[in-house]
């Protein structure tokens, strides 16, 4: 087995600076988790816990949502898992770029996100997809955690964090992302079905189904391309040549 190459220094400074501006971006959307966590009746201290330990930004604001909403804490514990259960999804693919073990390990699974795993996948060279994972996951670990403490800190002082722009922070990162993937018929016919999948499933379904639905859509795509390229039949008759 051949090492991988190492990466040009001008390469290594992109994938680089890609990871921290995704983390600096979906970090300052933690003021927002920490103000609305306190405001729902968690303690500072259960606030910042949530941040570091379970770490996925969207079964956290689900969790404290529900209880801000009145709910129990099995429901709003029960809706926070079904929500992360996509990380795991992730994970299938994560471990194939990283190939850690032990504690490693251990630290990976928990860093495996949505920023981390959509910089690394969004890399061409193996040693940038690792790059790119591990300066993404710990610059949102780091940024998330911060920003979590002093939006508790703060309280609702700020005010709605879509005032800001906040809100859209994180989603216009995973845009940029996402729209070089868009060059191929495969990752066309992906963002489709996924975007339709939501669009039908999220008004009539409990929260993180409509994520998991389109993830298993991805997926399915995926391993048919993947099968097409096993058997030789990428470049079919009158198809555009991918760049």
């Amino acid at each position: 087995m051949t090492a991988d190459p190492a990466l040009p220094e001008a390469r290594r400074t992109e994938v680089v600076r890609q990871g921290l501006s995704v983390g600096v971006a979906t970090g300052l959307y933690g003021v927002s988790f920490g103000a609305l966590s306190v405001a729902s009746g968690l303690s500072v201290w259960q606030t910042q816990a949530l941040s570091l330990l379970m770490f996925t930004g969207g079964s956290q604001f689900a969790l404290v949502g529900i209880l801000a909403a009145g709910g129990s804490g099995i429901s709003a514990a029960a809706t926070a898992t079904l929500l992360g259960i996509r990380n795991g999804l992730y994970a299938l693919q994560v471990g194939q770029l990283l190939h850690v073990t032990g504690v490693r390990r251990l630290l990976a699974a928990h860093l495996t996100i949505d920023e981390s795993t959509a910089v690394g996948i969004a890399q061409s060279e193996p040693r940038a997809q690792r790059l790119g994972f591990w300066v993404t996951g710990v610059a949102v670990l780091v940024g998330w955690n911060v920003m979590t403490l002093i939006g508790a800190l703060a309280g609702n002082a700020l005010g709605d964090p879509q005032t800001w722009g906040l809100d859209a922070a994180a989603a216009a990162a995973f845009c940029a992302l996402l729209w070089p993937r868009l060059r191929t018929g495969d990752g066309r016919a992906t963002a489709v079905v996924a975007a339709f999948i939501a669009l039908v499933t999220i008004p009539v379904v409990p929260a993180g189904i409509p994520v998991i639905l389109a993830a298993v859509a991805a997926i399915i795509v995926g391993w048919r391309a993947h099968g097409r390229h096993e058997r030789g039949e990428d470049g079919l008759p009158g198809a555009d040549p991918v760049p």
